[in-house]
């Protein structure tokens, strides 16, 4: 491959960057032990940090896509052969090194993970970082002594990726799920997906401050963050847990010890960037089984190309993408 194209992100001195496809060469391509010829990529809220907003950049021109999954090119691993399919999810993709917006893609092996038995270079990007964060969500509230007959569970921010994959991934292993979203118009996709019961997310919002309230929830996955996790915090039942993802609801979160030490309740943080490569390949492996989502779909999945994905970035910001987008590369 002489040329290929990406998507790229320049700044010039703005504020916020510009996107423009490019046909680039090999040379373009940072320093890394293996490249890939990407299949598939996909859109998340950090996509559109970077991409729209120029958030987290070092520098420029910049290739953002913080997943991506694709066959060997090109080793110097001895790990991995021509011909092997791979995905390539956080770590410093998309941020700090080129990503996979583009058509070919050089990275460190230390961030590569074979494609999973059970799962399609397709399906890896369906599930991509939000797909494996909502599937870590599980592993460490499952960890934590979660059961299905604990009680149920609430997902919050359940229209987007994470979300939307969570309630799938726990339906499917038997759990009653509460889905909270700020668009009750997506309540038929909501159930198709297994939520027994979808509310919108004003209802998880205080009305006034309480530092405990009626025990409702054994565990919440929380993409959202800010006054969400304050009241899932304070509505979690005793030994219950919470795992934080994400940020869209903010940053700041008033609590006080009481949930902690009168309800035993337990605040997990969800990191996907660093996570250890043994766990990361125990949860992918994972997703290739039996927390497999059973709806990797139409109903979840809106595949376009990379001329729509700088628009499709901007929605992602605005809150108007619903489950998972993948861009087709390959």
């Amino acid at each position: 491959m002489d040329h290929f194209r990406a998507l790229v992100a320049d700044s010039n001195g703005e504020e916020q960057p510009k996107l423009a496809i490019r046909s680039l060469t090999a040379a373009d391509l940072p320093e890394g032990e293996v490249t890939v010829r990407v299949a598939y990529s996909s859109v998340n809220y950090k996509d559109g940090m970077v991409g729209i907003l120029g958030r987290m950049v070092k520098s420029y021109p910049h290739i953002p896509g913080i997943d991506l999954s694709g066959t060997v090119a090109e080793s110097s691993d001895s790990r991995y052969r021509p011909g092997d399919e791979v995905i390539v999810t956080s770590y410093g993709l998309g941020v700090t090194q080129h990503g996979g917006y583009s058509e070919l893609a050089r990275v460190p092996a230390s961030w590569v993970v074979p494609l999973p038995t059970g799962l399609t270079l397709r399906e890896a990007m369906i599930l991509g970082t939000a797909g494996f964060t909502a599937a870590l969500s599980v592993q460490r509230l499952e960890d934590n002594g979660l059961s299905p007959g604990n009680g149920p569970v609430v997902v919050a921010g359940a229209s987007g990726g994470v979300g939307s994959v969570a309630v799938n991934i726990l339906a499917k292993r038997g759990y009653e799920v509460t889905a909270s979203t700020g668009r009750l118009s997506e309540e038929a996709y909501l159930k198709e997906l297994g939520a027994a019961h979808v509310i919108h997310r004003d209802e998880l919002t205080e009305s006034e401050r309480k530092p405990v309230r009626r025990p409702q929830w054994a565990a919440a996955v929380d993409p959202v963050g800010g006054k969400t996790l304050s009241y899932l915090l304070s509505t979690l039942q005793y030994g219950g847990s919470v795992a934080t993802s994400g940020l869209t609801g903010g940053i700041e979160v008033e609590t006080s010890v009481y949930p902690f030490i009168l309800r035993g309740v337990n605040w997990l943080g969800i990191d996907s960037v660093e996570c250890p490569m043994e766990l990361r390949r125990r949860v992918w492996e994972r997703l290739g089984s039996d927390l497999k989502p059973t709806m990797l779909s139409s109903a979840i999945v809106n595949e376009i190309t990379l001329e729509q994905l700088p628009e499709e970035l901007a929605h992602i910001l605005q809150g108007q993408v619903r489950g998972r987008t993948i861009i087709k590369l390959g």
